[in-house]
């Protein structure tokens, strides 16, 4: 897909590094710099569409949510200021681009996750059984299968939650990193991890006592 940036704006920089630092590269988008362009969109897309298709789950719709978070990266970033980093920026773009797309649609209506989140009794002992997985959502996992089981269980929470693991616990963003893309707190971000990852135990407990 062509991103450059239009041909009546662009100037002619100083050349790009083959592997430039951020400020490089951000110092080269800002006068639009087609190297610079093809290298975000070359060093990026992988992990974009990852995220995004998380979120649409639809292939066609990931693809254009991504050209679309891309063109509204490339018409913004002379206003971007670097008070985040160049790639939560980006998250934070692509995730909108994919939570409009799901708002532009009917869609079903969400369970609550109260209902996965282990139970105590009086004595603050857990009532539900325990999953004995790592408490990171995606640990380094052989078994192909097993890797399908978690992401099934990920895509079956409520979209807030599902957002936060896809971008703390898949993607590795740090737990800042996270509340940038998803615009709330730092806070937030680990409340809602922490939900979502006991709901995950309860989904997946009772596929992967096999594994375990």
């Amino acid at each position: 897909m062509d991103l450059g940036p239009p041909a009546a704006q662009a100037q002619t920089p100083a050349p790009l590094p083959e592997r430039p630092d951020e400020s490089e590269l951000i110092a080269a988008l800002q006068v639009h710099d087609r190297a610079a362009y093809e290298f975000i969109v070359r060093e990026y897309s992988g992990r974009l569409l990852a995220v995004i298709r998380g979120i649409v789950k639809n292939e066609e719709d990931a693809k254009d949510c991504l050209q679309d978070a891309f063109l509204q990266a490339f018409r913004a970033i002379d206003r971007f200021e670097g008070r985040a980093r160049l790639t939560s920026w980006l998250h934070r773009i692509a995730v909108n681009s994919a939570l409009m797309r799901l708002r532009s649609k009917r869609r079903k209506a969400e369970a609550p996750i109260d209902d996965l989140i282990p139970h105590f009794d009086g004595a603050d002992h857990r009532i539900d059984p325990v999953w004995r997985g790592e408490d990171n959502i995606e640990p380094d996992l052989e078994v192909q299968e097993r890797k399908t089981l978690i992401h099934e269980a990920i895509s079956q929470l409520p979209e807030n939650y599902r957002n936060v693991v896809l971008l703390r616990d898949i993607q590795e963003l740090s737990t800042d990193e996270a509340a940038q893309a998803l615009g709330i707190s730092s806070g937030a971000v680990k409340v809602r991890l922490h939900r979502a990852r006991a709901a995950l135990r309860t989904l997946l407990d009772p596929v992967l006592s096999d594994y375990v």
